[in-house]
């Protein structure tokens, strides 16, 4: 394995490929490798259409899809590193299908005309308005 901050492009002397949970924590969509390990584990990413070990070497060109909370993403691997770096050198690292890019964005635009008529209360519930929040909660209390 490579030591050096990314892989060469054309496949080089290490053509062998890099570990999926690896690369996506580098690419930077999860926080930690044993996060990304339980996301692969769990069925949330596929490579190629078929779901993946972790341990799956990825190479550039591959297509993987993720799911991560309520967004979905259809990307193309276009790099492979396997340090951590800032944003914008993840970012380089794959490319988002257009058609994801607008269904996350169209999804998130839903999300929050949703919370549009959610006003956040002035201040915290004293002791009698909780009991009230409880027993309206325990049908049996009242």
């Amino acid at each position: 394995m490579i030591t050096g901050q990314e892989k060469p492009a054309d496949g080089g002397a290490d053509a062998g490929g890099l570990r999926l949970d690896v690369w996506l924590w580098a690419a930077r969509f999860y926080k930690t490798r044993s996060l990304a390990k339980q996301a692969i584990a769990t069925g949330k990413v596929e490579v190629a259409g078929q779901r993946a070990k972790p341990s799956r070497m990825l190479r550039i060109g591959d297509e993987v899809r993720l799911s991560r909370a309520q967004e979905r993403y259809d990307i193309t691997v276009l790099g492979l590193s396997d340090q951590r770096g800032p944003a914008s050198v993840a970012q380089a690292l794959y490319r988002e299908s257009e058609a994801s890019r607008q269904q996350r964005e169209a999804a998130a635009a839903l999300r929050r005309a949703e919370r549009t008529g959610y006003q956040a209360p002035l201040s915290k519930p004293d002791k009698r308005a909780r009991r009230l929040i409880q027993a309206l909660g325990d049908i049996d209390a009242l």
